[in-house]
């Protein structure tokens, strides 16, 4: 599904849109400017998050030995089965 977008610019936008568009820019028209500035938006958001998680599981895995706990599975479904049981 495409959708249209009409944008409006003026003054020192406009001017350097146009500095970025045609035969001595790097885009073909505002159109493909645009849609790659909505792209590299789109890397740096998907970059912020990722930086987030990863400072977030460094924070869990830095934590001292004597907080983990071995896991027991055996324990466990027998912890969910008297659960459900109720």
């Amino acid at each position: 599904m495409a959708t249209t977008l009409n944008v409006r610019i003026t003054g020192p936008l406009e001017d350097f849109v146009s500095e970025n568009i045609g035969a001595n820019g790097s885009y073909e028209n505002a159109s493909e400017y645009v849609r790659d500035l909505i792209r590299r938006d789109r890397e740096r958001v998907e970059a912020e998050r990722f930086a987030t998680l990863k400072a977030e599981l460094q924070r869990a895995f830095s934590a001292p030995e004597s907080d983990y706990k071995p896991f027991d599975p055996d324990a466990f479904l027998q912890r969910a089965r008297d659960r459900w049981r109720g």
